[in-house]
């Protein structure tokens, strides 16, 4: 299901005429390696989170080199639990392994919740639903096909 995740952003992409670069490399695991393999700086990873409260599953992107706030995000999801997805609902959810999901909460059909701080950045980089595949394009496009919430909640 990982590649069909990757096929839906590619067309998106293509669709939208929307510039990107595909970056495929060795297998990475963490932000650090996935900056270091595309040749990118670490706040420009789009660290993508699946996050459940009690009812709802939500997508939060923060820049790879900061922490998610679990509670400026509940404030402004207006929850009163909110926790990381376990692996399961992760996979059930997008299709994808932790750490291989996309900031395109909109093909899964997930709300897509991102920190301004990441859109400071004119590029940003993430793995497009696998270890060894990263996409690198323009914040605005980014926004301008995902649509997300915007908020600061680093």
């Amino acid at each position: 299901m990982s590649e069909e995740v990757f096929s839906k952003i590619i067309d998106l992409l293509k669709e939208n005429s929307i510039r990107y670069k595909l970056v495929e490399h060795e297998p990475v695991f963490t932000s650090k390696e996935a900056a270091e393999v595309r040749g990118t700086k670490l706040e420009q990873g789009a660290k993508a989170l699946v996050l459940k409260s009690k009812k709802k599953v939500f997508l939060a992107v923060v820049p790879a080199n900061r922490k998610i706030n679990l509670e400026k995000l509940k404030e402004i999801l207006d929850v009163k639990k909110l926790g990381l997805a376990s692996s399961e609902t992760v996979k059930e959810k997008t299709g994808c392994a932790i750490g291989s999901v996309p900031p395109f909460g909109n093909i899964v059909g997930l709300d897509t919740y991102v920190d301004k701080d990441l859109l400071e950045n004119e590029y940003i980089a993430f793995n497009a639903g696998s270890h060894t595949k990263s996409i690198i394009m323009r914040s605005n496009d980014f926004v301008k096909l995902v649509n997300p919430k915007i908020d600061a909640f680093c």
